[in-house]
């Protein structure tokens, strides 16, 4: 699956590619990344990872508007111009080429914008992130992939996770079903970003992914 998957973003030839991973909360995305990335380097091309999450507004700003609810963490959580200015529109082929990875980091909260990377005209950009294909960011990709897992099993998964993290699983439950999965409703409601992708993995089990289309 990751070789096929490969083969089609180099077949777009020696210009710059940006990819998009989306998908359920624990779909996969991250880990799904890092080895495409690991197969088109292997290929000789130069190849950037970054996620959305790295690209949300400073919590410094929440009092600003709601982003703890399933409704406002799809509107607001995610700094789509920032994510735009910094990442998806320098790595265009026609763009300048200095990419920030980081807006701020969502953990420490220090501000990275200002770190850049080149990335050459015919490098490879592939980004995991939720809402990857909202309409403010859907038409910057050169190819679109869907891991989809069940909406229950990403919760069982997310609470697996971030149980630690959170204080305890009824914690972190009450998080992956009120906010993300609550989010992840309305942004599949909204945009039906199945439809969208160019590829759609069944990531239901991870040893043994089915590429659907």
């Amino acid at each position: 699956m990751l070789d096929a998957i490969a083969r089609r973003i180099l077949a777009f030839g020696p210009r710059r590619v940006r990819v998009a991973l989306d998908g359920h909360t624990a779909a996969g995305k991250t880990t799904l990344g890092h080895e495409l990335a690991h197969r088109v380097a292997h290929a000789g091309r130069v190849v950037l990872r970054a996620s959305l999450d790295d690209f949300k507004r400073p919590w410094k700003e929440r009092h600003l508007y709601d982003r703890l609810s399933g409704d406002g963490y799809y509107r607001n959580a995610f700094d789509c111009d920032a994510a735009s200015r910094l990442l998806l529109d320098p790595s265009s082929p026609g763009g300048s080429g200095r990419v920030a990875l980081c807006g701020i980091d969502p953990l420490t909260q220090v501000d990275h914008s200002g770190t850049v990377v080149a990335m050459p005209t015919d490098g490879v950009l592939i980004v995991d992130g939720m809402f990857a294909f909202r309409p403010e960011l859907d038409w910057r990709w050169d190819m679109r992939i869907w891991l989809h897992i069940a909406p229950e099993l990403s919760v069982r998964r997310g609470v697996a996770r971030d149980c630690e993290r959170e204080g305890g699983a009824e914690h972190a439950e009450a998080l992956h079903r009120n906010r993300y999965l609550a989010a992840e409703t309305i942004y599949i409601g909204e945009v039906d970003p199945m439809s969208r992708a160019d590829i759609v993995v069944d990531n239901t089990d991870f040893e043994r992914p089915l590429l659907l289309r």
